[in-house]
């Protein structure tokens, strides 16, 4: 395996799109994964193949490091998953105060099938875009959990793994000011038009800060991030 290789968990999203952009910037040989477990906002898989071209166009040296991009169909975790990201119901808090857009298992999945795909590529880190400061209360997305599910990868497949969080400790706002800081206003423009965030699939029109129907708590949170991330250069 080797050292200088990644597999990126890429939903198409602003948070995983700002990793893909920093593992090219970090690692020799970068793939891609995502996930199609019947989300509601499944326009989000229409979108990777539109910002994987477009980076590799930002930069020379991305599109010599970019690698494949698999999805792999995890439609059994949408078939047992009664929340608000598969099925049309409205979005609110459950009984235990989480909003019901939580999946529950959805990120422990996701990194053991990119695990089991990275042990067969043979590459050594796998980058999420998990935080805890920006993350709706979701408990897959603690570092705890995230620490805990590298330990139980390496000891069930002998691997040495690393499970790279790179916006765990950073809000919406400094995950803005981290894709400028890579790749300046073009990388920003990408991300703000082309990737998709909002839970219920809204493309519609361009806001400000991207596509979406601004009411959900995604849309929010990106779009509150974006303001902050402006207002801190004016």
């Amino acid at each position: 395996m080797s050292e200088s290789s990644a597999l990126v968990l890429f939903s198409g999203g602003q948070d995983s799109a700002t990793c893909l952009a920093w593992a090219l910037e970090r690692f020799d040989r970068v793939e891609t994964i995502g996930f199609d477990y019947g989300q509601r906002h499944a326009v989000e898989l229409a979108q990777r193949a539109i910002v994987r071209e477009k980076f590799a166009d930002l930069k020379p040296y991305w599109r010599e490091k970019l690698g494949d991009d698999h999805t792999l169909d995890l439609s059994a975790l949408g078939a047992i998953s009664e929340t608000a990201m598969t099925r049309e119901i409205a979005i609110e808090a459950d009984t235990k105060g989480l909003p019901n857009t939580f999946v529950p298992g959805r990120n422990l999945i996701f990194l053991a099938f990119a695990a089991a795909l990275a042990y067969r590529r043979g590459l050594t880190r796998i980058v999420g875009g998990m935080c805890e400061t920006d993350f709706s209360g979701y408990p897959d997305c603690r570092d705890d959990a995230i620490k805990a599910m590298q330990v139980a990868l390496n000891i069930g497949m002998d691997a040495r793994f690393v499970l790279e969080t790179p916006l765990m400790w950073i809000d919406k706002a400094a995950t803005w000011a981290l894709a400028q800081e890579i790749g300046g206003s073009a990388l920003v423009d990408i991300i703000r038009t082309d990737t998709h965030t909002c839970y219920l699939g809204e493309r519609g029109a361009l806001h400000e800060w991207g596509h979406g129907c601004g009411q959900c708590p995604a849309c929010k949170l990106r779009a509150d991030g974006f303001a902050r991330w402006r207002a801190s250069k004016d």
